[in-house]
């Protein structure tokens, strides 16, 4: 999928390495391949910063150049001697290629800033775990106390116990019992009144409500 630029605004695009060392000389050659990998990302923190600070010298430096002799070209300054040398277009270029050199090296410097925050980060949080095992909590020992807590309370009633021979005695059978064992019942119903059927009561004179004849 095509990117659509705005109008009037140029894209800017990096510098190969070859360009960029067809502009340097022996010096600044060498620094700018100390900001490549690999040789960047073994260099130290102390290393990186020092780098940076004469590639801000070298990036000031064209600067300087490149507005003086843009100022020449207007005719607003006097031109200088031949320590400097070249066009303005030449001093941009190399302007272009120290501030890349030093977005390098400001992008490694902030890898190892973050990088060092994690490790002490998790420095802190092994030492802070270490003080909280090696702390000592004062706990209450678990020995009985005076009061009943939470332990089985014996029961405080009276366990009544009866002789075994009482025991046996008040034992009956609830079920199974024969007609002989029971010679009560038989008593009782012998001494019902019988309840005498229609016919035979209005012979004798009795009602229906009462058994016995009238007199």
């Amino acid at each position: 999928m095509a990117v659509r630029e705005k109008p009037g605004r140029e894209r800017a695009m990096s510098v190969p390495c070859k360009s960029e060392l067809s502009l340097l000389n022996q010096d600044e050659r060498e620094v700018i391949l100390n900001t490549h990998h690999p040789v960047v990302g073994e260099m130290g923190r102390d290393g990186l910063e020092g780098l940076r600070d004469r590639l801000r010298d070298l990036r000031d430096r064209e600067r300087t150049l490149s507005r003086h002799r843009r100022r020449e070209t207007k005719g607003t300054t006097d031109p200088r001697g031949k320590s400097f040398s070249g066009t303005a277009e030449h001093a941009n270029r190399l302007q272009s290629v120290f501030a890349a050199a030093i977005k390098r090296v400001k992008n490694e410097l902030r890898r190892i800033r973050k990088f060092e925050a994690r490790r002490e980060l998790g420095e802190a949080a092994r030492r802070a775990l270490a003080l909280r095992r090696t702390r000592q909590f004062s706990r209450p020992q678990t020995t009985p106390t005076s009061h009943d807590g939470m332990r089985p309370i014996p029961s405080r009633r009276r366990i009544k116990k009866l002789p075994p021979e009482k025991s046996e005695g008040s034992r009956r059978p609830t079920s199974g019992r024969r007609r002989d064992e029971t010679p009560n019942a038989d008593a009782a119903i012998e001494t019902r009144p019988t309840i005498l059927p229609i016919e035979a009561a209005r012979r004798t004179g009795a009602t229906a409500c009462s058994p016995f004849p009238r007199l």
